[in-house]
């Protein structure tokens, strides 16, 4: 039985470039989505937010010096190009998805209306929100917890590269551990780099526990939803 009916998964875009320098590696793209495709046959509604890293890194070198709003909206259209990337990837793998934009550009993709979106979630439909908040200023993470505030998910999955929260880098450190659970004011009294101030402040506020796993180890998201001893569950 799974542990959740409603999640929120924030992907990162670098998750889609496997070992790519940039842009969306394909084989990443199916096996993210086959485990995706896993979760819903659980029947639990899945919603997603998409950062856009893996685009805008390659542009990256062009906005030095550009004003950072301009830079931001250019990010925000970077997750568009990933949710559509997502999005199609899904459909051939059988499932529906709908792409929900924070910023109006409805002859790509339809705007983003709460009700809607709960509808989709309430049909079985993979919903995928793009274009961060739609303000430049706050980072995809910070559109990852509102979103899942605004549906009611049970809780925020952050899919990153290591498979938790450290005591330190585990990267730098071999001595470093996972927490298993940490809570919300004890992550930032250590300063524990889980998601940004804002995002991280939304989800404590909204006591909307966030879960720190690795995307890249196979089975990892199903044995999260199914509530198993994965990641570090960030809480109240």
């Amino acid at each position: 039985m799974p542990a959740y009916k409603r999640i929120l998964l924030k992907l990162s875009g670098e998750a889609l470039m496997g070992d790519d320098a940039f842009g969306i590696n394909r084989a990443t793209i199916v096996r993210m989505v086959e485990e995706i495709a896993e979760v819903t046959r659980l029947g639990v509604q899945v919603a997603i937010v998409i950062g856009g890293g893996n685009i805008f890194r390659g542009v990256a070198g062009g906005s030095v010096g550009m004003d950072r709003a301009t830079a931001d909206y250019m990010g925000m259209l970077a997750t568009v190009m990933n949710s559509l990337a997502l999005a199609d990837t899904m459909d051939k793998a059988g499932l529906v998805a709908r792409v929900m934009s924070a910023i109006a550009i409805e002859q790509v993709v339809e705007p983003y209306v709460r009700p809607k979106a709960l509808q989709y979630l309430e049909e079985g439909k993979v919903v995928v929100f793009a274009a961060g908040t739609g303000n430049p200023f706050f980072t995809t993470d910070t559109a990852a917890a509102l979103r899942g505030a605004e549906i009611g998910a049970e809780i925020v999955l952050k899919a990153t590269k290591v498979d938790g929260v450290y005591t330190a880098d585990p990267n730098k450190d071999p001595s470093a551990t996972r927490y298993t659970t940490i809570s919300f004011d004890e992550a930032m009294s250590k300063n524990l780099q889980v998601m940004d101030a804002t995002a991280f402040a939304l989800c404590r506020d909204q006591k909307l526990p966030v879960k720190v796993f690795s995307i890249f180890k196979p089975g990892a998201l199903r044995k999260v939803v199914l509530g198993g001893d994965e990641g570090t569950l960030v809480h109240v």
